[in-house]
C-alpha cells in the first residue's frame, strides 16, 4: 500500500515585485501552515519522505510542517518538475517516486494539487486551498501503478479556525 499526502503550498505574497518562483508566504500563509502542521500528528503515517517543489513558497511551507513534525530540514527532496500547475506533470513526477517509499508528502502547486485529488481520490474537492492537506491511499506495491486511490483525509485551514 502507498499513502500520498498532498499540500498546497500556503498563501503566498504578491506584494514585491518578484518571479512566480521568488514569491514568499504572506504571513497569514505562514499562520494557515503553522495551524495546519500542528494538527496532524495523529494523521501521519510513522515514517515519510517529504519531497517539495523548490519555488519559495512550496520550500517555505515544507519548512514549516518539517518543523513542526520534527523532521530534519536537509531531509527535504526538492525537484524542479514539482514546479507545476499541470495534473499530467504531477502524476508523471508521482508515478516516478522509487517504490522504496510506501509514504510520501509532497508540497505543490495548484490546479496540479486539486485535479491530481479530483482524478485519483475518491471525494470530489472544489478547490484545495492554501494550505490545503489531502492524504490517499493506493492498494498497489509500486507508485507507477496507482490508479482509483482512498481519500483518507482532507484538512484545510479554514476546519481548524474557531
Amino acid at each position: 500500500m502507498k499513502t500520498l499526502i498532498l499540500v498546497r503550498h500556503a498563501k503566498s505574497s504578491w506584494e514585491a515585485p518578484l518571479s512566480d518562483f521568488d514569491r514568499p508566504l504572506q504571513s497569514k500563509g505562514i499562520q494557515d501552515a503553522h495551524l495546519v502542521s500542528s494538527n496532524l500528528k495523529e494523521e501521519l503515517p510513522k515514517t515519510f519522505v517529504i519531497f517539495s517543489s523548490p519555488a519559495r513558497r512550496a520550500m517555505e511551507t515544507a519548512r514549516i510542517f518539517a518543523q513542526n513534525l520534527s523532521c530534519p530540514l536537509e531531509s527535504i527532496i526538492y525537484n524542479e518538475d514539482l514546479y507545476t500547475f499541470e495534473m499530467k506533470d504531477l502524476e508523471e513526477q508521482i508515478r516516478s517516486i522509487n517504490s522504496d517509499y510506501d509514504n510520501v508528502m509532497l508540497f505543490g502547486h495548484n490546479e496540479a494539487i486539486t485535479d491530481f485529488v479530483n482524478k485519483f481520490g475518491d471525494i470530489f474537492i472544489d478547490n484545495v486551498p492554501t494550505s490545503g492537506f489531502v492524504s490517499i491511499t493506493f492498494e498497489t506495491a509500486d507508485w507507477h501503478d496507482i490508479r482509483n486511490g482512498k481519500t483518507r483525509k482532507v484538512i484545510f485551514p479554514s476546519d481548524l479556525r474557531p
